[in-house]
């Protein structure tokens, strides 16, 4: 089969079933691909790659998001896909990893087409349930829920147990056959993908309040000798000092004035 083992294979497939689920249910956020990828690496035996390849995935999920009837790339099939094509590939390096994390991109527009499939089933089941509550069956309204939820678990597991059946020297020498200027090209746009998320997700929380943290945050980083965790450290204890200025700030000189932002506002006052 590959040198994945059995069970490690039938652990995977059971990932990506529940990460399926979380696509829609978002209550454990297990299709994440922080998520998804490190438990994918923690299966297969490569949790420190999954890790990583999850981190650089999140990167570019954090600006995805359904509007309206626009759904967004499917995160858990580009998750689950590219961390079984790294683990198959067998190169846990920066280059395998950028090369996966730039094969996630097609493979969540292809997530798309997978979904528009079951929800055009799931409308049927809406259907089916809905006679069915109008006769007092509650019982078959569960199955459907249910038989719709099971869709969407095997619209994951399904090609990832695809995905496991091909030979890992098959993907080994596909991967191979990649010129460098393809693979450094993907991960080229990788990183610019990163970037636009990046800028989306500032543009949506960016205030006046917050930039100078920003800008710290930016400095913090180029300390080498600081780990994530003194980072994280110093982020919550800057967070705080904040809270507390601002509390003190807004109790004196004879009134409180506004942030700039109308949301902080109403939360504030909230």
């Amino acid at each position: 089969m590959s040198d994945i083992s059995f069970i490690s294979a039938i652990l995977v497939v059971v990932v990506a079933f529940f990460a399926g689920l979380e696509g829609i249910l978002d209550q454990f956020q297990l299709h994440q691909p922080l998520i998804a990828c490190t438990m994918i690496g923690l299966v297969t035996g490569h949790l420190e790659a999954g890790i990583i390849l999850g981190g650089s995935l999140q990167m570019i999920a954090l600006g995805w998001a359904n509007i309206g009837a626009a759904v967004a790339p499917d995160a858990a099939l580009a998750s689950v896909a590219a961390a079984i094509i790294m683990v198959k590939g067998g190169d846990f390096n920066s280059k395998g990893i950028a090369v996966a994390t730039a094969t996630a991109i097609p493979l969540a527009v292809a997530g798309l087409f997978l979904t528009m499939i079951v929800r055009t089933i799931s409308v049927a089941l809406v259907h089916t349930a809905d006679n069915a509550a109008k006769t007092g069956n509650i019982a078959a309204v569960e199955r459907s829920h249910f038989f719709a939820l099971l869709l969407q678990g095997l619209r994951i597991a399904l090609p990832a147990a695809l995905l496991l059946a091909v030979p890992t020297s098959v993907v080994q020498d596909i991967l191979n056959a990649m010129p460098d200027w393809l693979s450094g090209g993907m991960a080229v746009g990788g990183g610019m993908v990163v970037a636009v998320g990046y800028a989306m997700v500032i543009n949506m929380m960016a205030t006046r309040e917050v930039w100078p943290f920003f800008a710290i945050g930016f400095a913090l980083a180029a300390v080498t000798d600081l780990t994530l965790i003194a980072l994280g450290t110093i982020g919550v204890a800057l967070a705080f000092i904040y809270l507390n200025l601002s509390e003190k700030g807004g109790n004196g000189g004879g009134g409180s004035t506004g942030s700039g932002d109308p949301i902080g506002d109403i939360l504030e006052d909230y």
